[in-house]
């Protein structure tokens, strides 16, 4: 007796067709973010002023964002500079005051303690830019200088602008000796914080566009 066949059965035209739209589709996302990743990181500021802080020497505020080495120190050298007339320190974590602060720089007199702000409320970028934004208003503020890390910086001027659109913004870089930007790719650990915070920087664009399209996309405090 003739045993039946076991072969399988030919695969449906549309779900190869399917698959085939998928792997397109795939392929030509992760083109487009690798093309996108590579224009990002060629666009990273190097240590030194740029935009604003050329053409507007003084501000009314320095703005430092906590995360990184060398961010404080550069906010410090600044004030000490007459650049601004206060500096705000922006996700501090709680029980840090700013004698404390002073002490950890070993670099910034007793006297600018006077001129110093701190805010503890944010644990991320969107919620440095809230807090800012907060603080600024209070202080009736219009212009201020943004101190943070180099690749870190695109992310930020994205978020700050979203939240204080009404605010001149000038930038200040600051290159964290760990982060080699210049050759990324020869260096794993950089690699991957710079994918990641490309990574970051997509995601608050879309969420950003998306609550434009709101009609409360304005922060109470701005309206």
């Amino acid at each position: 007796m003739k045993r039946p066949s076991r072969r399988r059965p030919l695969p449906r035209r549309g779900g190869l067709r399917l698959r085939w739209l998928v792997s397109i589709a795939f392929i030509a996302a992760a083109l487009a973010w690798s093309a996108g990743f590579l224009g990002f990181v060629g666009g990273i500021p190097p240590t030194a002023p740029v935009g604003g802080a050329v053409a507007n020497p003084t501000h009314d505020a320095i703005v430092v964002l906590t995360g990184g080495s060398g961010r404080l120190e550069a906010g410090l050298a600044l004030l000490e500079a007459g650049r601004a007339k206060k500096l705000f320190v922006s996700g501090v974590y709680h029980g840090v005051d700013v004698a404390t602060l002073l002490q950890l720089s070993q670099t910034a007199p007793r006297d600018l303690a006077c001129c110093i702000a701190l805010g503890y409320a944010a644990d991320d970028t969107t919620g440095n830019a809230s807090e800012t934004a907060v603080w600024m208003a209070e202080n009736r503020y219009r212009s201020m200088l943004l101190v943070t890390a180099n690749y870190h910086l695109p992310r930020s001027l994205l978020e700050f602008h979203a939240v204080m659109p009404d605010i001149e913004i000038a930038a200040w870089p600051v290159r964290p000796a760990a982060v080699q930007v210049d050759e990324w790719w020869k260096w794993p650990g950089t690699a991957k914080l710079l994918a990641g915070e490309y990574t970051k920087y997509l995601a608050a664009k879309v969420r950003i566009w998306l609550r434009s399209l709101r009609s409360d996309a304005r922060p109470a405090w701005l309206k």
